[in-house]
C-alpha cells in the first residue's frame, strides 16, 4: 500500500479545499519523492499533470474536482489509501508534434490526447495530408483537422463526429473538423506507428495553427505527427472503471 503521496490542485477553489484537506489527513510529500501522484482538478489538469510529471516513474491517481473528469476517478476522502491500493493501472503514449512556421522556426511539443491544426482567420484552411510518405489528399478544406489517440479519442476528436476508439487499439483518430470539401470526408484510420504529415496551402491567405494539448504553434506551414513510444503515461483507475470501461460507455449514451 502506497503510503508517501504527492497531492496536486487546480487552482480552482474546490480543488484546493480538497488538497488542504487530503493533506491534513494523509501528509504530503514532492512529486519526485512519491509513491503515487493525486491530481484534484478536471482533465485539463490532469493532462497538465501528466506532462508535466512525465520525467518521473510514478503513476497518477486523478480525482473529480473539476467538471467533466473522464480521466479522473469519483471524489471521496475517506478511503483513499484502500483505493491507491486496488486500483488498475492504464499505460498510455502521447502523441509527438513536430510544427514548422512560416518563419523557419519549428517547435516539438507532446500530446496525450491530440494534435490539431486550426484555422487562424476567417477563411477556411486548406490541408494536404501525407500518411508515411504517400499523399493522400491533396486538398482538405475545412476549419482544421485532428490525430488522436484512443486517450483522446472521446474528446475534442469525438466533438467533431470522430471514432471512439478502444484503449488498447493501435490506431490513431485522423479527423476533419468542420471539412467543407470533400464533403463527404469523415477522417480515417492510421496505425499507430504511422507518420502523419499535414500541410498547410497558401499559408500567407489562410493562416493556420497548431494545437498539442492546448499548447499552441501559429503561422504553422506543416505539421508532422506520430506516437510517441519512449514516452508512457501511468494512470489509475478503480477497478471497473478504467478507460477501456469509459471507452466502450460513452458509446451507448
Amino acid at each position: 500500500m502506497p503510503k508517501r503521496i504527492a497531492f496536486l490542485a487546480s487552482e480552482a477553489h474546490t480543488a484546493q479545499t480538497a488538497r488542504a484537506t487530503l493533506i491534513g489527513r494523509y501528509g504530503n510529500r514532492p512529486a519526485d519523492d512519491a509513491d503515487v501522484i493525486v491530481a484534484l482538478g478536471g482533465d485539463g489538469f490532469m493532462l497538465q499533470t501528466l506532462h508535466g510529471t512525465q520525467e518521473l516513474d510514478v503513476p497518477v491517481y486523478g480525482m473529480n474536482r473539476g467538471t467533466v473528469g473522464f480521466l479522473m476517478n469519483e471524489y471521496v476522502e475517506s478511503d483513499l489509501l484502500e483505493r491507491l491500493d486496488s486500483a488498475e493501472e492504464e499505460m498510455i503514449n502521447p502523441l509527438t508534434m513536430t510544427a514548422t512556421c512560416q518563419n523557419g522556426k519549428t517547435h516539438h511539443a507532446l500530446a496525450i490526447n491530440e494534435v490539431s491544426m486550426l484555422r487562424q482567420g476567417p477563411q477556411a484552411a486548406k490541408l494536404r495530408i501525407w500518411i508515411d510518405g504517400r499523399l493522400r489528399m491533396d486538398e482538405l478544406v475545412c476549419d482544421g483537422a485532428l490525430l488522436s489517440t484512443p486517450a483522446g479519442s472521446t474528446a475534442y476528436n469525438y466533438s467533431a463526429h470522430g471514432p471512439i476508439l478502444p484503449i488498447g487499439s493501435d490506431v490513431l483518430a485522423l479527423t476533419a473538423i468542420a471539412p467543407f470539401r470533400p464533403r463527404r470526408w469523415r477522417g480515417a484510420l492510421v496505425r499507430k506507428e504511422s507518420l502523419v504529415r499535414i500541410e498547410v496551402v497558401n499559408p500567407e491567405k489562410r493562416p493556420v495553427m497548431a494545437d498539442a494539448d492546448s499548447r499552441s504553434v501559429r503561422d504553422v506551414i506543416s505539421v508532422e505527427i506520430r506516437s510517441e513510444p519512449s514516452v508512457g503515461h501511468r494512470i489509475l483507475f478503480d477497478p471497473g472503471h478504467g478507460l477501456e470501461e469509459r471507452l466502450i460507455r460513452e458509446q451507448f449514451v
